[in-house]
């Protein structure tokens, strides 16, 4: 009968491999008024070992119990710690065993009923460990599945009045072996507890069928109902009122459910005794052609990777919580989710239902450790497993049918492959066969319908998208049918700095329909906040809570904060994955509509022209605004524009435009104006920017010299410049200027302290640089001389213990009033086989600097591979606002694209004049930032520190993935450069 328990209720051992016993059938989330969350104040204790708690009910005693609070996680609220590991298990790879060090915990408490219904369940939405569950002393079963759902009937064991509820966790047990994923371990009732009431013969499940028809606008209704009572349904906004059950409906002029367009229907199911209410949306996913589509649109998938997280609460995060990120992900043009790597909060799918992102609906299910063994024992590919197997796919998959936004099962994530996932294919195909199943680690293509992979390099993704075979697969595998579409399901590594190359992969996404799209790894770092002995508090990764084996702060990867605030990255992400294409040529603008379900109806565009000056600065003027038609173009289409003739765009006048298209109204997610796409470009011509000279074996600079000059000894005036004894500016106007000198070394990123996937060297850029001595060349003067109007010094850049180095000549002119110009010329000498980090001037002023202006790129980071997000413009800022407070310090906030700096003080500023380069500031050196294992170490030393770059090498993603590619790599070589400095009023 519905309801009724699928097995036998027992206590399942914990080196059991089997799912979870005396649970009813899976079934739809089907939430109605008269549920009662059982949240809040439980009674709770917790043992080292299972075999140290007590076994049943009838042995806890209260009075060893404390207070905690459900939903939550027992380590984070003052029981053990949480400890983080990437793939290694914490614990002995033996399955199905878990070790004997195995915290066990009770939960307890009493829940008053008044009025006995018909029937009752007890309903756990997520519960992190193995659990056995009683109520009034009666056992209901096991839970096994951690973010699956586990229900079980109360009909025999409810009682009026007041009734106890005891769960007992282990945070170990054979399901371990089977949620191996990215993440902390940290155990607890971490969801949703609910008593549900429900009439005799209840609803117990709902499956929708909401069919579209993209050829003739039609949809097709079916709604499956499991009663014992006769259902019918109501659609009031389609006008459908006591349709039968099961009988297909077809309706003519359907608005289809999309990102762009979400709509929902509000769906009523009733029988006599009951009703439940859900929202539908009509949508069709299909794989046409190679393309994987939706509503018979292929889809361009520009998503993230989701972990739940949050810096004090865990994976139980607050609703409001995770409706807040889904707007900051559509406010930055994130149109779908994968759900790495187990499903949601159910309530997750209603909000991406609502607010329009596609979603990868994926498996609890990851054996990852394993590899580390050679997969020996893998439970991918034993029998054993089957059962657990099914068991995960199907709560899934029954749990979460019923929402449009979600287009794609996933099984779970590295797991090697075997057997059972082959199995879990099997079963969705037979279950619903309207959704396609994707599994990266299927390389050949054996049981799945989309091909995946993990941190291909751009190229490597365009040849799969032109027809290559993925790697990793056999040759005449399914994997290489031309008719199998493909995605990236993790890349970009958004690890600290960066990620770099994403305009490289949009590329090769946009160029092939084959290419499904790809999801960045990943949305948020997992930070946890931590209280220190001291009463400070930092947030913390692997490692902090003294681990045995963890994985330091690989953790530590995302777009945005533990607390969501945004990195830059996430700037560049709106930049790449931006709906509206613009393009400015001449005097026309390109539009083109990417968006995958709307028309561009309702987007304003607005033309802001600047004059710039003949450095290609603009004034302090605020720019000429004009509104621009953009013509109402389907998915898909383009159209050119002409920019308007009174303009004069033709003028010859040196002119900075810029493009920017918003929303005209509000939205779920934004106000109205929010900004969805923005393009500039420069006229007539953008303004020539110093360039890198080619590699070269003629002499280097410190080897010639000017026939007339005067070597100097000792201190010297030049302009407005004064130098120490070996040369060193020291002094511009009446600004001191401190350790004035060239800097080829940065403070290490996450991404240069990474191995890259694609070069056959497996040291990190950090270890190559190391290895070569650029974190501790030693300088020596070669020539300091003066003749006329030039200053000319020359130094020898050697590595310690070697005979290679970089020879550099800064020649200073005072051809200006007031101005003190510099021409830099650089270049290698000896063996080198490594990139160079930057080249640059670094140098010391006051701390009372606090304050920057630029024109440039901004307001946010812009390395050579990164700042898509960035535009050239006036930026102001204290030189604080320009740290990215990363959890673990390094390379950071460098602003690129550089024609004006001013560095502020309360009278005077010092003004920087060049073109194309960049620069950063900082309240700390780099050794400091170097040295910090987290934010917190850093200190303010009254000083501001100025980088001062002509040239830097990318960011890249090898903390996980490929390193930095060709075109940004800063190769050895000859190079030379201009720049002018000013002492001028503050502004």
């Amino acid at each position: 009968m519905p309801g009724a328990p699928l097995s036998v209720p027992s206590v399942l051992s914990l080196s059991s491999p089997l799912p979870g016993t005396g649970q009813v059938a899976p079934a739809a989330w089907l939430p109605r008024p008269t549920d009662v969350d059982l949240g809040g104040s439980w009674r709770f204790a917790l043992w080292p070992s299972a075999a140290e708690a007590p076994a049943d009910p009838a042995e806890f005693r209260e009075s060893e119990a404390g207070d905690i609070q459900v939903p939550g996680h027992w380590v984070l609220q003052g029981h053990g710690a949480p400890a983080y590991t990437n793939v290694q298990y914490p614990f002995p790879v033996d399955p199905p065993h878990p070790p004997d060090a195995n915290p066990t915990a009770i939960y307890q408490r009493t829940v008053w009923v008044d009025e006995l219904p018909e029937q009752a369940r007890l309903r756990f939405d997520g519960i992190d460990g193995a659990a056995t569950v009683w109520w009034n002393d009666t056992l209901l079963g096991s839970t096994r599945g951690s973010r699956l759902p586990a229900v079980f009937a109360l009909d025999d064991s409810l009682r009026l009045g007041e009734n106890v509820l005891t769960v007992r966790v282990s945070q170990w047990s054979a399901a371990s072996y089977l949620e191996d994923q990215d993440m902390w371990w940290m155990p607890g009732i971490f969801r949703a507890v609910t008593l549900q009431s429900l009439p005799a013969q209840a609803i117990d499940d709902v499956f929708v069928h909401a069919d579209y028809d993209h050829g003739s606008g039609a949809g097709v209704l079916r709604v499956e109902v499991r009663s014992d009572a006769d259902a019918v349904i109501d659609v009031p906004s389609l006008g459908i009122t006591e349709h039968p059950a099961g009988v297909e409906l077809s309706l003519a002029g359907i608005r289809p459910w999309s990102p762009d367009d979400p709509v929902l229907h509000e769906l009523r199911v009733r029988t006599d005794r009951d009703e439940v209410v859900l929202k539908v949306g009509f949508r069709r996913v299909s794989i046409d052609g190679g393309s994987l589509r939706v509503n018979g649109t292929p889809v361009r998938l520009s998503g993230v990777n989701r972990h739940e997280h949050h810096p004090d609460l865990g994976r139980a995060v607050p609703i409001a919580t995770a409706r807040a990120e889904l707007e900051l992900m559509k406010r930055h043009n994130i149109n779908a989710v994968r759900t790495s790597h187990y499903p949601p909060d159910p309530r997750f799918l209603e909000l991406t239902d609502e607010l329009g992102l596609f979603v990868i609906d994926e498996g609890d299910l990851e054996t990852h450790g394993f590899e580390l063994n050679g997969w020996r024992r893998n439970p991918s590919d034993d029998p054993m497993w089957l059962p657990a197997f099914l068991d995960r796919v199907e709560r899934l998959v029954e749990r979460d049918k019923n929402h449009p936004s979600v287009i794609i099962w996933s099984l779970g994530n590295e797991a090697g492959t075997g057997r059972n996932l082959a199995a879990m294919t099997e079963w969705i195909h037979g279950r619903d066969p309207s959704r396609p199943v994707h599994y990266e680690g299927d390389r050949d293509g054996a049981y799945t319908d989309i091909g995946s992979a993990m941190y291909l390099s751009p190229a490597d993704l365009d040849a799969v998208g032109a027809g290559s075979l993925p790697p990793g697969a056999k040759p005449g595998s399914p994997a290489g049918a031309p008719g199998r579409p493909f995605m990236l399901c993790e890349f970009a590594h958004a690890m600290g700095t960066g990620p770099g190359g994403l305009s490289e992969y949009q590329a090769a996404i946009d160029g092939h329909p084959r290419i499904a799209g790809a999801f960045v790894w990943e949305w948020i770092e997992h930070g946890l906040r931590q209280r220190l002995a001291d009463g400070s508090v930092r947030l913390a990764y692997g490692g902090d809570f003294g681990e045995l084996v963890h994985d330091g702060n690989f953790v530590i990867d995302g777009l945005v904060s533990p607390d969501r605030e945004p990195r830059p990255g996430l700037a560049d992400v709106a930049a790449v994955f931006s709906p509206v294409g613009l393009a400015l040529d001449g005097h026309e603008l390109t539009v083109t509509n990417r968006y995958h379900g709307r028309t561009t109806e309702g987007l304003e565009a607005t033309l802001a022209v600047v004059d710039l000056d003949a450095d290609g600065v603009a004034g302090d003027e605020p720019p000429a605004a004009q509104q621009i038609l953009i013509p109402v173009l389907a998915p898909g289409e383009s159209a050119t524009v002409p920019l308007p003739a009174e303009l004069s765009l033709d003028s010859g006048v040196p002119r900075l435009l810029t493009v920017s298209v918003a929303q005209a109204h509000a939205t779920a997610w934004a106000p109205a104006g929010h900004e969805i796409a923005w393009v500039q470009a420069e006229l007539p011509d953008s303004v020539a920017t110093s360039q890198p000279g080619s590699a070269s074996s003629a002499a280097s600079p410190a080897a010639s010299s000017v026939a007339s000059a005067e070597a100097l000894s000792g201190p010297a005036t030049f302009g407005v410049g004064r130098f120490d004894a070996s040369g060193r500016l020291t002094q511009v106007g009446d600004i001191p200027i401190h350790d004035f000198g060239l800097r080829f070394w940065r403070a290490p990123t996450d991404n240069d302290f990474g191995t890259p996937w694609d070069d056959d060297d497996r040291r990190s850029d950090a270890q190559r640089w190391s290895d070569a001595g650029l974190d501790r060349l030693q300088a020596r003067t070669t020539e300091y001389s003066v003749a006329g109007d030039e200053l000319v010094v020359s130094n020898r850049y050697g590595v310690i213990s070697s005979d290679r180095g970089i020879d550099s000549t800064l020649r200073w002119s005072r051809t200006e009033a007031g101005v003190l110009a510099l021409a830099v010329e650089v270049a290698p000498f000896g063996q080198w086989n490594v990139p160079w980090p930057r080249i640059g001037l670094g140098f010391r002023l006051p701390g009372d600097f606090g304050d920057v202006r630029w024109f440039g790129l901004g307001p946010g980071a812009a390395y050579p591979d990164t700042g898509q997000g960035a535009r050239l413009g006036w930026h102001s800022m204290p030189v604080d606002g320009l740290q990215v407070p990363n959890i673990r310090p390094q390379e950071n906030g460098s602003r690129g694209g550089l024609r004006r700096l001013a560095l502020i003080a309360s009278q005077t500023a010092l003004q920087i004049d060049g073109h194309g380069h960049a620069f950063s500031a900082r309240p700390w050196s780099d050794a400091a930032l170097d040295a910090a294992d987290h934010l917190e170490d850093l200190r303010p030393d009254e000083s501001t520190h100025v980088h001062l770059d002509f040239a830097r090498h990318g960011i890249g993603t090898a903390a996980c993935g490929p390193g930095v590619l060709p075109q940004y790599r800063l190769e050895p070589a000859r190079y030379s450069y201009a720049v002018t400095f000013r002492a001028v009023p503050a502004l």
